[in-house]
């Protein structure tokens, strides 16, 4: 993933959420990348294989998380 997908990507996310503490960090895989809230690792965004330019953002949530 270049900078540039994740540049927009993190515009995205800032912009959809309304939050401006998103950040979208380069990994050493470079099919995705990391998303930060507040310093804090939430989930990864990947390509999408079958959708060229497009991506997925995966998250888990765990259950003490829900606690």
């Amino acid at each position: 993933m270049d900078d540039n997908h994740i540049k927009q990507i993190e515009a995205h996310l800032k912009r959809t959420f309304g939050n401006p503490h998103f950040a979208v960090k380069a990994r050493k895989q470079k099919d995705s990348a990391e998303v930060e809230l507040k310093g804090e690792f939430i989930g990864v965004i990947y390509e999408d294989e079958d959708e060229p330019g497009s991506f997925l953002f995966e998250m888990a949530i765990l259950n003490e998380d829900l606690e």
